[in-house]
């Protein structure tokens, strides 16, 4: 994924502050080598491309201050680095969260749905369904960094169970307990043409008022999340013949639609009359059925990236 904000490379905060000097060059690249594994981590780990992007540079800040004398594992030792400064930033999040159960949305990757170049291969490299980061969301922040190192990223329990503080047979639990409720995730349909007609399909049938088409291309026990950043929980519509009802009357407050990727599957983003977007709709497909709708919508959209769609 491309960084939002150009200071977000080693050395590029304003002012020169932190800036790498001529012979932190070879420090500077070998942070940019293992950049965007970093990126993932922070992604998954964070569930926000913005936020990922902070604990990316709190990295190369502690790497810069650090050095790299004694190191044997590079790799390793930075995935390191960056889980700790996820584990402070998830622990601090969760801390500021009145209501255990207030959980947001998380943050998806918009990119167009076509083009077959680096900047959509970054993106890909750094996508996760939405319905895993959604469950990822409810984890304890070391269930959440345990089953991410091991079951993402096959990073050993030896090498994880010092950042969250406990033995290796400790830190097998917590991403053992991480692994069951992630198990209820449905996993996505790997095509995305396929994802991509499914999808058109159940927009062509909320626009012309098709229930029966709707229902057609909905699993019988869909679920649909809408977030718009205000007060209060995540609204939740469940079951068919609700959500259909509900995808035909918001179908006509859409002017037009934008084809998009959100977070490397099949979605579209909604605009107003005046071209503005209002929503991003990301969809999971199982076995050809639409089983789960996140949109976000209002304060939401104020942090991503949806210039990308852009012609």
């Amino acid at each position: 994924m491309n960084d939002h904000t150009p200071d977000a490379r080693p050395g590029g905060h304003p002012g020169g502050q932190d800036r790498a000097e001529p012979g932190d060059e070879l420090l500077a690249a070998f942070f940019e080598e293992h950049r965007g594994r970093l990126h993932a981590v922070a992604y998954r780990m964070l569930g926000s491309a913005a936020e990922a992007d902070d604990a990316v540079q709190e990295s190369w800040l502690r790497v810069s201050r650090a050095g790299t004398d004694g190191v044997e594992n590079p790799g390793g030792w930075l995935t390191t680095i960056v889980s700790r400064v996820c584990l402070n930033m998830l622990r601090s999040r969760t801390q500021r969260r009145e209501d255990p159960l207030d959980i947001r949305l998380p943050e998806p990757v918009i990119a167009k749905p076509e083009g077959e170049n680096p900047e959509y291969q970054a993106v890909l490299a750094d996508s996760v369904g939405l319905a895993m980061l959604i469950v990822l969301e409810t984890l304890s922040p070391a269930e959440r960094l345990a089953f991410v190192l091991h079951d993402l990223f096959a990073m050993p329990f030896e090498e994880i169970a010092p950042i969250v503080d406990r033995t290796p047979a400790a830190t097998r639990q917590l991403a053992s307990r991480a692994r069951r409720r992630v198990q209820g995730t449905p996993v996505p349909d790997a095509d995305i043409t396929r994802q991509r007609k499914v999808v058109d399909a159940f927009r062509a049938a909320a626009r012309d008022g098709d229930f029966e088409g709707l229902i057609a291309v909905l699993d019988p026990e869909v679920v649909v999340r809408s977030d718009t950043g205000g007060p209060g929980p995540v609204q939740v519509s469940r079951g068919v013949e609700q959500v259909a009802r509900n995808a035909i009357t918001y179908s006509r407050l859409a002017a037009s639609v934008r084809p998009a990727l959100v977070n490397g599957m099949a979605g579209f983003v909604s605009l107003g009359a005046d071209g503005s977007p209002y929503s991003v709709l990301a969809f999971t497909i199982h076995e050809g059925r639409i089983v789960e709708i996140d949109a976000l919508g209002g304060d939401r959209l104020r942090s991503l990236d949806l210039a990308v769609l852009d012609d």
